[in-house]
């Protein structure tokens, strides 16, 4: 009977731990956020053709703008218990994620788009000089993932706004801004930080999107990149 009450003891002491652990609150949350190229086709209107196709664009890092003191975090997860718990980027650092999301755009509209991703702070004056004709930089200045964590279903709520700048490399010029904007509300029953990463991937998508199907931004590239 001894042996019985000893083994029952250390099973319920067992299922105890599994619960807690299964309970405890994380330090962080680590998502991957990516502009998926295959998910879309650009318009007839978007794409290169003719000189455009020989004329190389230049994709610059974004500078993050974000009223927040550490650059890293994207977002924060509140969970049932009210505790607020931080998002970070499991890769790549937004200022990247954005620009390299636009090299994939241009490169899925057939455009050239050099290597390197370059640094430029916006300013006119400081256009580095890299054999491109086209510049293209910019700033993010929200860019944001927030679930509230409920039952029976998680609330997700993302936003994205950015600042596209082009210059034209052989004058030295800003020709053209475009400011854009786009967010989210969904809900799901299930929690991850896989879906984290999806809804706010999704909305950088649509961000993109918005500014170069915009005609007169294609318009733009296309006169600039056929000089």
């Amino acid at each position: 009977m001894k042996q019985y009450r000893s083994f029952f003891t250390a099973a319920l002491l067992g299922l105890t731990v599994l619960i807690l652990s299964g309970c405890a609150v994380p330090a962080l949350y680590s998502i991957d956020v990516k502009h998926d190229a295959a998910q879309f086709a650009p318009p007839a209107y978007v794409k290169a053709e003719g000189k455009a196709l020989e004329a190389v664009v230049a994709v610059a890092e974004f500078n993050d703008r974000r009223k927040i003191d550490d650059k890293k975090i994207i977002g924060r997860v509140v969970e049932k218990n009210g505790v607020n718990i931080l998002v970070f980027p499991r890769l790549v650092l937004p200022a990247k994620t954005v620009a390299d999301g636009v090299r994939d755009y241009l490169k899925k509209a057939a455009y050239q788009v050099a290597d390197k991703r370059l640094q430029w702070d916006l300013q006119e004056g400081n256009i580095p000089k890299e054999g491109a004709k086209i510049l293209v930089g910019g700033s993010i200045d929200e860019m944001e993932i927030v679930c509230r964590r409920g039952f029976p279903a998680n609330i997700y709520t993302s936003c994205i706004k950015l600042n596209i700048v082009f210059a034209d490399v052989q004058s030295g010029h800003i020709v053209y801004t475009r400011q854009v904007e786009a967010s989210a509300s969904r809900e799901h029953f299930s929690f991850s930080e896989e879906r984290m990463g999806r809804e706010l991937s999704a909305l950088l998508g649509e961000a993109i999107r918005n500014v170069f199907e915009d005609k007169a931004v294609a318009e733009k590239i296309k006169e600039l990149t056929t000089k």
